[in-house]
């Protein structure tokens, strides 16, 4: 794969890995989030329902995931422009800035899907559309805005989740593949090599954002709306501190396995709309 795909190709890769790897990694993700809901595994539905709110992912994934690496590859290309002409920045500091503008340009996609799943997934409703339904449903008493509000609860701690987790993640997953591409003497990395240095940088970021994904999750799932920080603090008085790192063990398990996926298929189909064996 060139590092500067086209923006075409950037839109259409990255909305085939997005779908790709959420539709097929969406049971331990059900998992995970019952793990971390407030009633805990066995109330929020246990093994039963793993594909609860998938809906939403269908609708959802490709154009975050789209999203995402547009605004990644578009700026990582503006930034490398500004390197070259010696006025000085880091290649990791790129893929980091890069990174986390394209994290922010997602949400805006993001945050909504991961609200109606997340209610479905924790058996709070039965489907992605009945959690929809429910939330447009109060519009009556909390108005447009309130709607508005409540399908983008959670925005701020995302943010915050998906910031470090991308400033690890993907100058980990860049610094592999230029080291690969020194060691062969290649040009690029191949689908395989990219899906495994995306699934050792996953984990990595997955472990570390633990703490800020149970926060989001608690968020979303509250019946009221509640700020980040006295959340943070109920849990932590009431529950102590390992209730943050519930879920951890399918969380890196399902981003350790879906980056190969994303990554790697992102990398393939690139290199296939580019004409690279």
């Amino acid at each position: 794969m060139s590092d500067n795909p086209p923006f075409a190709h950037a839109l259409l890769a990255g909305a085939l890995a997005g779908t790709t790897v959420d539709l097929s990694l969406y049971p331990i993700d059900t998992l995970k989030t019952r793990l971390q809901s407030s009633p805990s595994f066995y109330p929020s539905g246990g093994f039963r329902g793993i594909y609860a709110g998938v809906g939403s992912v269908i609708v959802g994934s490709a154009p975050g995931a789209a999203l995402f690496f547009v605004t990644y590859e578009g700026i990582k290309t503006r930034l490398r422009s500004i390197r070259q002409d010696a006025r000085g920045m880091s290649e990791p500091v790129e893929h980091m800035l890069a990174a986390s503008a394209g994290e922010v340009a997602a949400c805006a996609v993001r945050v909504p899907t991961e609200v109606i799943k997340q209610r479905a997934q924790a058996a709070q409703q039965p489907s992605s559309m009945a959690a929809l339904r429910f939330i447009l449903a109060r519009r009556r008493d909390i108005g447009v805005p309130g709607v508005w509000r409540e399908l983008y609860r959670g925005w701020g701690i995302t943010i915050m989740r998906e910031v470090p987790f991308t400033a690890v993640q993907f100058p980990l997953w860049e610094g592999m593949k230029a080291w690969r591409r020194r060691e062969t003497g290649r040009e690029q990395v191949t689908n395989v090599e990219s899906g495994l240095y995306g699934s050792v940088a996953g984990a990595v970021a997955a472990g570390l954002t633990t703490p800020l994904d149970v926060l989001k999750t608690r968020l979303m799932l509250a019946k009221e709306r509640e700020a980040a920080l006295p959340l943070f603090r109920r849990i932590w008085r009431e529950e102590g501190p390992r209730a943050f790192v519930a879920g951890m063990g399918p969380r890196v398990m399902w981003i350790s396995a879906g980056g190969a996926i994303f990554l790697g298929s992102y990398e393939w189909a690139c290199n296939t709309m580019s004409g690279v064996s």
